[in-house]
């Protein structure tokens, strides 16, 4: 298949599209960090990089089979007080996703983002992606099924997804020291890490703090460990917490009718 990954990140769907058996031909990633490039092509060096989406011609990519992408939750989210929505500056960038669909037409895609939006947006994005993929479902996926994170996610694809099983992982599972009666963590985040990794609560050591290593935090989204090395932790931190729960996404690659 020919994938066009738009806000791509680290290319957490091109691991995904490997763990699911499915066979790729060409993986044009859109994506602007300089970090997440340097990740990306250290781990898929073969990626087409073709820059912001702001400025693609979607005209040179209409070969592509699958649209995938994770659009901006900036202004979507409830942890962003008086957040504008599908106006904001960041979570606007919905509009480029749905433009690539309305010139490309593919024959199939992939729309991730944040549980925590309005029902409001929610709805607008699944009445939009309609007029294009009737057949457009919005399923919500919790990557604690298939990993030893808490992280709610909206997902939408013009392809029957059901929830994936319980795999059973705890967080006791992926620490690589220490003990913990925590069950899961919580949700892995780009900013903020300090309150978000940096936690006592997480572990069995009430008089002290201890981060998540980098290998723990990897395997929080199912990467393997040493999928970021190469950039500083500091943005290695950064880009997990941007990027997506391998496992969830290939899961619901799994779920493509088989033709």
């Amino acid at each position: 298949m020919k994938i066009l990954s738009l806000f791509d990140g680290i290319s957490c769907g091109r691991l995904a599209l490997e763990r699911a058996g499915m066979p790729v031909e060409k993986y044009y990633a859109s994506e602007i960090d300089k970090y997440a490039i340097q990740v990306t092509q250290k781990n898929y060096p073969d990626t087409i990089q073709v820059g912001d989406v702001t400025k693609l011609n979607y005209l040179e990519l209409l070969d592509v089979d699958m649209v995938i992408g994770g659009s901006p939750c900036q202004d979507l989210s409830i942890a962003k007080q008086n957040r504008e929505g599908l106006r904001g500056a960041r979570s606007g960038l919905f509009w480029k996703y749905v433009e690539a669909l309305e010139i490309i037409r593919p024959k199939w895609f992939l729309l991730e983002n944040v549980a925590s939006m309005r029902n409001e947006d929610r709805d607008a994005i699944t009445a939009t992606l309609k007029k294009i993929y009737p057949e457009t479902e919005c399923i919500m996926i919790n990557s604690a099924l298939v990993s030893a994170q808490q992280r709610k996610r909206y997902y939408w694809t013009n392809w029957h997804v059901e929830q994936p099983q319980d795999k059973g992982i705890l967080l006791k599972d992926i620490l690589t020291s220490g003990t913990t009666s925590r069950k899961k963590s919580k949700t892995i985040r780009s900013k903020g890490w300090n309150s978000g990794w940096k936690n006592k609560h997480e572990f069995d050591m009430p008089n002290e703090y201890r981060n998540y290593t980098l290998a723990e935090l990897e395997l929080l989204q199912n990467l393997p460990i040493g999928y970021t090395h190469g950039v500083s932790t500091s943005q290695a931190r950064k880009l997990i917490g941007n990027g997506w729960t391998v496992d969830v996404i290939a899961w619901i690659f799994s779920q493509l009718p088989k033709e």
